[in-house]
């Protein structure tokens, strides 16, 4: 189960990978175009995208004291990455 804010790890994939929930300690981000079809497909995306934002407001809620806005982070360090076609 998706547990929001909980790890820097978790990514929850809806319908295959069309959209994705990615978890993190201070943000969760969402990227990807999902497409809600008038079919069982459509009503079984739905239901995941809707019990994935009810997990997060249910999560934002339970915190008392929320900071009006959370501290920009730091572009990473950039860094050397081996070419993998040598």
């Amino acid at each position: 189960m998706f547990k929001p804010y909980s790890n820097d790890d978790d990514v929850l994939n809806i319908q295959g990978d069309a959209l994705t929930v990615s978890n993190g300690t201070t943000r969760i981000v969402l990227n990807g175009t999902l497409e809600l079809t008038q079919d069982q497909r459509g009503l079984k995306a739905a239901i995941a995208l809707k019990e994935a934002v009810d997990a997060i407001v249910a999560s934002l809620q339970a915190q008392g004291n929320l900071p009006a806005k959370v501290k920009d982070e730091p572009d990473a360090k950039p860094g050397v990455v081996q070419n993998p076609f040598q």
